[in-house]
């Protein structure tokens, strides 16, 4: 299994800011879409960084509630580790596990196709574990 077939599954819609807009603003696009990361993009529509949960709770818990005022080019993490489609899901897994990160965008041809996270990681081993032990169990009634 690879990135491409995990965005298959949940699709490749990606949600973005642009640098400009302020902490308030992205934090209401995580609220409404109930998701815990956002691509930033800029003008050209090239990848310039990433804002997850983690960098507004950094920036909130320096500057307290006057972050929400700031840009989200301040607050953001601007150095982003990317996947390409054919990118294993285990190899995936070691990416996100050593870079400590939760959200990784997908990268093809320059441009920004999707963002997998870890709970889209979580969704395909479980699915892999029950298929096994559908296998197992068939094979055992069939002995």
């Amino acid at each position: 299994m690879n990135v491409e077939q995990l965005l298959s599954d949940k699709g490749r819609e990606v949600i973005s800011v642009q640098p400009h807009r302020t902490l308030a603003e992205a934090v209401r696009v995580l609220s409404e879409r109930r998701i815990g990361a956002v691509a930033v993009m800029g003008a050209d529509g090239a990848l310039v960084g990433i804002l997850s949960e983690r960098d507004i709770i950094r920036a909130l818990g320096a500057e307290g509630g006057a972050a929400l005022d700031s840009a989200v080019s301040r607050v953001m993490t601007a150095k982003v580790v990317t996947c390409r489609p054919q990118t294993s899901v285990d190899e995936l897994m070691e990416i996100m596990t050593t870079g400590r990160f939760r959200h990784v965008p997908v990268i093809e041809n320059g441009r920004v196709i999707g963002i997998v996270s870890i709970g889209d990681v979580v969704k395909h081993r479980v699915a892999a574990i029950e298929a096994e032990s559908q296998a197992m169990r068939n094979y055992i009634a069939m002995a």
